[in-house]
Parts: C-alpha cells; sequence; structure tokens
C-alpha cells in the first residue's frame, strides 16, 4: 500500500508540471510570432518590454517565495498557492493571446505590458510553491533525485504537447492566406484565432492539472518555520548563498539557449522553410530527445559524479547543436531533426540535473546561514528562468530588429532576416551550452566530500527539529 501511494503521490506531483509547462511553452515558444506578426508589435517595443518585467520579477519572486515559507494551512505550504497560480495564470495566458478590445497603437501597447506582466506574476504563484515541494517530500538524496526526474519527465512531457501539438492545433482551428512573391501563390499562415484557440486549450488543462497535483500530492517533512517578508532580508539570503549565485549564472546562460531554439522554430519555419507544419515533426523530435534525457541523468550518476554527468549532458547539447547547425546551412532537414534528437537528450538530463542542485542549494544554505530559505532559493528557479526568457528575447528581437525582418512578409522577407533567424536556431545555442559549462566547471563546488558534509550536518539538524517537536 506504501509503495502504491508512493506512486501516486510521485506521479501525481509528475502532471502538475505538465500544465505549468503548457503554460509556459505557449509563452516561450509562440508569444513572440504572435506579439510581431499577429499584433504587428515592433521588435524595439518588445526589446524594451522585457528587461523592465524582469525588474519587478527581481522583487515579486523572492517576494512569493517568502510569503510560501510563511503559509500555515490544512493543506500545508504549497498546495494553496500552486492552485489558486494555476488557475489566475490560466486566464492570463488566455487575456495574452488575444486581443478582446479590438486595441491598437498605444492602448495596444499598454494591453501587451499589463497582460506580459500579469502572466509572470500569476506563473510564479504556482511554480515557485511547485518546484518548492521537493525538499518537503523527502531528506534523502536519493528519493529526491527521483522526484526531480519524475517532475523533469512530467515537464518535458507538457513541453512536448504543447511545441507538437499546438502547431498542428492552431493550423486545423484556423489559417490566413497571404501571397507569397518567391512562390507566386497564396501561402497559409496562423492567424489570431489559431493562437487565441491553442491558448484556451492549454489553460483548462493547466487548471486540470493543478487539481490532480495538488489532490494527490502531501508534504511530509517537517520545516523550519519562515520569516516574515522583508525585501532586504531576501537580498540578503540570495546574496549569501554564493552557490545559488553561481546556479542562476550557469542555468540562465544555458537555458537561455533552449529557449532561443524554441521560440526561433516559429519563425525558421515560417520565414526560412516556408512551411510552418515541419514545425510539428521538428519538435517531435526535441519530444523523443527529451524521453531519452529523462533516462541518461540516471544511467550517468551510476558511473559518475552528479557534477560530471551534468558536463556531459552539456557536452551532449552541444554535440547536437553543433550538427543542427552544420544541417541547416546544408539544407538537410533530416540530418537537422536526428541531430535535434542528440541535442534534446542532453537538454534534458541538464534540466533534471539543475532541479537536483537547486535541493543541494537549498541545504547547503541552511548550513551556512544558520536556517533555511527553501521557497526564496526555490523562487531563483523561476527567476532565471524568466532571465534566460529575458536573454532569448533580447537576442531574437535585437536580430529581428537589425536584420529588418517584417511580419508581413513571411517567405518574403530579406536574406539577412533569414540568416539571423537560422543562426539563433542552432549556431547561438551551442555557444551559450560551452560558456555555461566553463562557469559551471570552475565556479560550482557542492559536490564530493564537501556536499557529503552537507547533507549530513542538514539530516542531523532535522532529526534534532523532529525529536523536539515530537
Amino acid at each position: 500500500m506504501n509503495s502504491l501511494k508512493f506512486i501516486k503521490s510521485k506521479l501525481g506531483y509528475g502532471v502538475g508540471a505538465i500544465g505549468l509547462d503548457l503554460s509556459y511553452g505557449m509563452f516561450y515558444s509562440f508569444l513572440a510570432k504572435y506579439l510581431t506578426d499577429v499584433l504587428g508589435m515592433k521588435a524595439s517595443f518588445l526589446l524594451i518590454l522585457t528587461p523592465i518585467a524582469r525588474i519587478w520579477d527581481g522583487v515579486n519572486d523572492p517576494m512569493m517565495g517568502t510569503i510560501v515559507d510563511n503559509t500555515h494551512t490544512k493543506m500545508g505550504k504549497y498546495r494553496p498557492w500552486i492552485l489558486t497560480g494555476a488557475c489566475l495564470n490560466a486566464i492570463v495566458l488566455v487575456f495574452l493571446f488575444t486581443n478582446p478590445f479590438h486595441l491598437s497603437g498605444i492602448g495596444l501597447a499598454a494591453y501587451v505590458v499589463v497582460t506580459y506582466i500579469l502572466w509572470g506574476m500569476t506563473n510564479t504563484l504556482a511554480d515557485i510553491p511547485y518546484w518548492s515541494m521537493v525538499p518537503s517530500f523527502t531528506s534523502d538524496p536519493q528519493e529526491r533525485n527521483l522526484i526531480s526526474t519524475v517532475a523533469r519527465a512530467f515537464s518535458g512531457l507538457g513541453q512536448g504537447i504543447v511545441s507538437i501539438g499546438a502547431p498542428l492545433l492552431m493550423t486545423a482551428f484556423s489559417m490566413t492566406t497571404k501571397f507569397d512573391k518567391e512562390k507566386g501563390r497564396e501561402v497559409a499562415v496562423h492567424d489570431e484565432r489559431s493562437f487565441m484557440a491553442a491558448a484556451i486549450v492549454c489553460a483548462v488543462f493547466l487548471i486540470l492539472f493543478a487539481l490532480i497535483c495538488v489532490g494527490t500530492t502531501k508534504e511530509r517533512v517537517s520545516t523550519a518555520p519562515g520569516e516574515k517578508f522583508s525585501l532586504k532580508k531576501s537580498i540578503s539570503i540570495i546574496t549569501r548563498n554564493d552557490q545559488l549565485l553561481v546556479f542562476m549564472l550557469f542555468a540562465m546562460i544555458s537555458n537561455a539557449g533552449w529557449y532561443l531554439t524554441s521560440g526561433v522554430a516559429t519563425y525558421y519555419f515560417d520565414v526560412v522553410r516556408g512551411n510552418p507544419n515541419e514545425q510539428s515533426t521538428f519538435n517531435t523530435c526535441s519530444a523523443v530527445g527529451s524521453v531519452v534525457g529523462m533516462l541518461l541523468l540516471p544511467i550517468l550518476t551510476k558511473f559518475f559524479s552528479k557534477r560530471i554527468a551534468y558536463m556531459i549532458s552539456l557536452g551532449v547539447a552541444a554535440i547536437g547543436y553543433t550538427g543542427m547547425a552544420v544541417s541547416a546551412f546544408a539544407n538537410q532537414m533530416l540530418v537537422m531533426d536526428i541531430f535535434y534528437v542528440v541535442g534534446a537528450i542532453g537538454i534534458s538530463s541538464m534540466f533534471i540535473a539543475q532541479t537536483v542542485f537547486l535541493a543541494d542549494i537549498v541545504d547547503y544554505g541552511e548550513v551556512k546561514m544558520g536556517f533555511r530559505a527553501e521557497s526564496i532559493t526555490f523562487s531563483m528557479k523561476g527567476f532565471l528562468q524568466k532571465m534566460a526568457y529575458t536573454l532569448q528575447t533580447i537576442i531574437l528581437f535585437a536580430t529581428l530588429g537589425l536584420t529588418k525582418y517584417d511580419g508581413d512578409l513571411h517567405m518574403n522577407n530579406s536574406a539577412a532576416a533569414k540568416t539571423g533567424i537560422t543562426l539563433m536556431l542552432c549556431v547561438i545555442p551551442p555557444v551559450l551550452f560551452v560558456i555555461s559549462l566553463l562557469i559551471f566547471a570552475t565556479k560550482f563546488k557542492l559536490h564530493g566530500a564537501f556536499m557529503d558534509d552537507i547533507t549530513k550536518t542538514v539530516r542531523e539538524n532535522r532529526e534534532k527539529r523532529e525529536a523536539a517537536e515530537a
């Protein structure tokens, strides 16, 4: 019975990640194309928007982490916020991909700013407590690895569903025809109704999966009580945990490479390839690689340390992307798809390892500072994802602006625009992976005997606390 409960709770927890990644996948993979091509927003405006939103996230994310740390309900710290955040995020997601008031000009720009920032805030409401739950399930490092692997597996499933299914759903629901000068005929492109349909479907399942997650999980490990929110204190916690800062840097850079591919793919298959439906096949290769990648880290950790396993994962990703780049410029789509499978294997393994590292960073912070700050620490996961997305959008919109990309031209865009899109898809990402790998190898020290001592100290502290409570 206990085994069945364990399986049920872990699978239920994993299901919650599917919903979160359906929303996040729509945001980072399709929002840029919707804003530039459907709403006609200028790249220069969007280049300013994302950094401004991150300034607010820098305050909002740690504040939410502290609020979660101080939540005490019958449902626990995390589950009430997961459900509340998922419902609100679903609503905002639909509005983000619609223009219900038929706004234009300054009114439309203001609407985009508000919905963009609200999406980030409501995503934070659900995302921070969701990933903060990992240490509350168990104090055993191996079980944490298993839980993190399950969550990342379902997260990858959510990414696969939205990246493969959204283009197909959008094509089936609504398309607009535009004249292509190069082909001398009308071609079909996605319109506002197609984006809205995909957003609505993702929103519905986001709520459904959050309900399943909340209904099947339970917090089991006692944690120290949190303290009232203080922006100054939260900043102090983050800055004093030097390994958290290192983690944020190398994870942000590597994640930006992955997000860049996801965000640019819609442009690549529309503008460079001239066939939006090819994106589903491309993303299917990513999904296959992600599934295989879930198995890679557990296998690697049987023979290597987590540190070496993570470095191998990044190396596999870089090799896969290098092959993609060569294939793209040789116009060999089949070969490019095969190399994307390889790249996605490395990326999937990388993401799982990053989640495990965060649990280690929480323990390190407890030993160094004398108290735990789980949710504030895990809030940085969501923040670094947003920073990675910001780095992605800076590269994306700066390149689109410099190459004079025009959302109305599609395949009739200049050769410079097409080259820029191809570079962003598969050349810039492996460069970012290598930079991230160098930072990790030289600056991240939570491994070996040093980490073993930290785990031992944390376990002893927890046993003393539980004995005192009993």
